[in-house]
């Protein structure tokens, strides 16, 4: 049900979040989340440890760069070691997250080939050193994003549960696939119910979350909070409509013109943020399908 979520040591007004979305949810995207349905909060893309300490400055700017005028930003981190991890932390928080969040999730071949990602899941003992390392250099609530493991077999699900339980882990985000999984598979909403029965602190349900029905679906696994990633791709109100729809409120849905208006107000935002208006509309290609825009609109990207 939609209710106020405290995680750690904050509490936030509602309790659906907008989710990482990699090469998608840098500032413009998060501050219109924001604008259009204040979310809980935001989160950043993904951001590699090593990148934070040893890349130059204008390498990862893009990834730690806030609008001043977005809600509250939960920066996911990944990385391979808990002392890279340490550092990492420190500096996300110098850059103004308000949450911080593991990524342990990730199934993408080059994350997995750091160790990191989804590698975590395999290895209890690396995870909790490594969430140990992010409690111990930060004030804010830390967070571990991860994907199910094994076939509903439990016991692989509850060494992965203890390891984050026992390090301190604020709250968990859990999406309801392996990491083996393609998002053809439905997602496993059992296996999340078994991660809300087996912990005492706050877990987030994610994954397929998109209407009214799979919104309610994730609630029924008593989840503290839900996630929302791909599926507010274009659709900055979403989140507002779900809360609305949920808690039976009225909402009004936008018109076409008003869908080109954020597109081109995205575009705008991409513009200032990267520096470079081709590099906006390069960029604004694939939210077309997302915003589902005119076709004069979707003209005007592909031919700038």
């Amino acid at each position: 049900m939609i209710s106020s979520l405290t995680l750690g040591n904050k509490t936030f007004p509602l309790n659906l979040i907008q989710g990482p979305l990699a090469g998608i949810s840098c500032a413009p995207f998060r501050f219109l989340t924001w604008k259009y349905s204040q979310p809980a909060f935001s989160c950043t893309e993904m951001l590699s440890c090593k990148t934070l300490i040893h890349q130059q400055k204008k390498m990862y700017q893009r990834y730690v760069t806030k609008h001043p005028n977005e809600g509250p930003v939960c920066f996911q981190l990944f990385g391979d070691n808990a002392a890279d991890l340490a550092i990492a932390t420190k500096i996300a928080i110098d850059y103004g997250a308000d949450l911080l969040d593991l990524n342990c999730g990730c199934p993408v071949k080059k994350v997995r080939r750091q160790n990191a990602g989804s590698c975590l899941l395999s290895e209890a003992s690396r995870l909790y050193t490594m969430i140990t390392a992010m409690k111990q250099n930060s004030h804010l609530p830390v967070s571990v994003k991860i994907r199910v493991e094994g076939d509903g077999v439990e016991k692989f699900n509850h060494v992965i549960a203890q390891a984050v339980a026992d390090a301190g882990a604020d709250f968990l985000v859990v999406h309801g696939r392996k990491w083996t999984d393609s998002y053809a598979v439905p997602c496993r909403y059992e296996q999340i119910q078994f991660f809300v029965e087996a912990l005492k602190i706050p877990v987030i349900g994610n994954g397929d979350v998109c209407d009214l029905a799979s919104l309610k679906k994730m609630f029924a696994t008593g989840c503290a909070g839900v996630m929302i990633a791909r599926a507010g791709i274009g659709k900055p109100w979403l989140i507002k409509k779900l809360s609305s729809e949920m808690c039976q409120k009225p909402f009004i849905m936008p018109t076409q013109a008003e869908i080109d208006a954020m597109l081109t107000e995205h575009i705008e935002l991409l513009a200032q943020f990267f520096g470079n208006e081709k590099h906006a509309y390069l960029h604004a290609r694939k939210l077309i399908k997302h915003y589902k825009c005119s076709a004069e609109l979707a003209h005007k990207i592909i031919t700038h």
